[in-house]
């Protein structure tokens, strides 16, 4: 099964999820540092699709500016355009599968989608 996580190596979330991925036999895991390589907004809008989340629900709001921007009360394509410009706005990890995508917090959720 191949597994694409949109990683940062920075967040204990986000390691812990891809420890249960690599942990994993049989994952063909792909990992993306997306404050490198952020995904471009029509990706982002198809990951919270397939995961059955809005974009505001997918917005990192510690650390961030989001709530001073007023983007958790913005309407999807508001939040889109604000993740695509900066990518520190995305909640992290996500990862997609064939099974689906989700946010990984916790990070047990993962599983959901192995």
């Amino acid at each position: 099964m191949k597994a694409t996580i949109w990683h940062n190596p920075k967040c204990s979330k986000s390691r812990g999820a891809l420890a249960i991925l690599q942990e994993r036999d049989g994952v063909e895991l792909e990992v993306v540092e997306y404050l490198k390589n952020p995904p471009d907004r029509d990706k982002l809008a198809q990951l919270y699709t397939d995961a059955g989340i809005s974009p505001a629900q997918g917005l990192r709001l510690s650390g961030t500016e989001a709530k001073e921007r007023g983007l958790p009360d913005a309407d999807a394509d508001t939040v889109l355009d604000a993740m695509a410009a900066e990518p520190k706005l995305i909640e992290r990890p996500l990862v997609e599968t064939e099974k689906g995508v989700r946010l990984c917090r916790p990070v047990e959720k993962v599983e959901e989608i192995l």
